[in-house]
């Protein structure tokens, strides 16, 4: 008789439910939350287990990657699809909510996400850590401005690498200042020097990869956004359809529709939060900023006129995710002119 296994994932702890095929409990308890541990768990029911399922957390792919290098089948389901699952129940618990899941590997009442690679993981690591410093100087940078605002002090605008003298010079002025200011100063020019080096990395890391090195051919993506798109995707055959990265990415409109009405509202918003920015960021310099005409500018710039630049650039960023999608499985270079497949598949 096949088990199936439901695994509620905790920092400490991992509520563990192991079900028989007619529905009845085989064991239930708590073990570590660590692979090794939950192997051996149930190295009882080795030979027997169909699957193990478990719901993505920030712990998921660690320990789905440990169970599956032990050979067993297990699944990491979609967060929303098992809340609702799990919400049928009257007593949320860690106990109750392993068993919901085992009911779901059971019925096959589950959706799989995909769960990312070892260096995709890395990658991504690299991507949130470079966003996290630059926004950790930026943050010291407006502190420093709103203290000296008080005292009358105005930085105005400049340039981030005449930032630290500016501000010497008004601490001059108001020399009172300086032990409040100057560590916040030293604390964001280190930064700022620890982050030049980082991003440097990034940019050489960039350009090594033959597929990053593609990506790059579209106007407005740069190295950043190219090296987030891969960590993103990360396998790109998981995709049916180019079409449906944009709404993997989120940037797609909802749609509510019960009976009479039918409504299209603002993006899902699904996805990778940090992974639409830089489509955003890459949307903007592409409609802005791009001196080479294109496609897939000339779309976006008619578009704006008629619906506004917010509405073209989250319609070009959908796009320029679905172009690079494309481009990646194709394995060729961004056309300028208009394609029969890439611009087909975008439209």
């Amino acid at each position: 008789m096949k088990v199936f296994v439901g695994l509620d994932i905790s920092l400490q702890k991992t509520a563990v439910c192991v079900e028989n095929e007619d529905g009845t409990i085989a064991w239930q308890g708590k073990v570590d939350s660590e692979p090794d541990a939950l192997v051996a768990a149930l190295e009882a029911w080795r030979g027997s287990i169909g699957l193990v399922g478990l719901e993505a957390c920030p712990l998921s792919e660690w320990i789905y990657s440990g169970i599956a290098a032990a050979g067993i089948d297990v699944r990491c389901i979609e967060t929303r699809h098992a809340q609702r699952f799990l919400s049928t129940r009257p007593n949320k618990t860690d106990k109750n909510d392993a068993r919901g899941i085992a009911d779901m590997m059971r019925l096959g009442h589950f959706r799989p996400v995909h769960v990312k690679s070892v260096p995709a993981l890395h990658l991504r690591t690299l991507i949130v850590a470079r966003k996290q410093m630059l926004s950790a100087i930026l943050k010291l940078e407006a502190t420093t401005r709103g203290l000296l605002r008080i005292h009358g002090l105005k930085v105005g605008v400049v340039h981030r690498s005449r930032f630290a003298a500016r501000i010497q010079e008004l601490l001059r002025e108001a020399p009172a200042l300086g032990p409040a200011i100057e560590p916040l100063l030293e604390a964001s020019d280190i930064m700022r020097q620890r982050y030049v080096k980082f991003d440097l990395y990034l940019r050489r890391l960039a350009r090594r990869d033959k597929v990053c090195l593609r990506l790059m051919t579209v106007p407005g993506v740069g190295p950043i956004t190219a090296l987030a798109f891969r960590a993103t995707i990360d396998d790109p055959k998981r995709f049916s359809s180019s079409k449906t990265v944009g709404a993997h990415l989120g940037v797609t409109p909802r749609v509510y529709q019960s009976g009479e009405m039918d409504h299209s509202g603002h993006i899902s918003k699904c996805g990778d939060r940090l992974m639409r920015y830089y489509l955003y960021e890459a949307a903007t310099t592409l409609l802005s900023r791009s001196k080479h005409w294109s496609a897939l500018r000339s779309w976006g710039v008619r578009l704006a006129k008629r619906q506004g630049f917010k509405r073209a650039r989250v319609a070009i960023a959908r796009k320029i995710a679905i172009v690079m999608h494309r481009m990646w499985l194709n394995e060729e270079s961004f056309r300028f002119t208009r394609g029969p497949e890439i611009m087909a598949v975008a439209s």
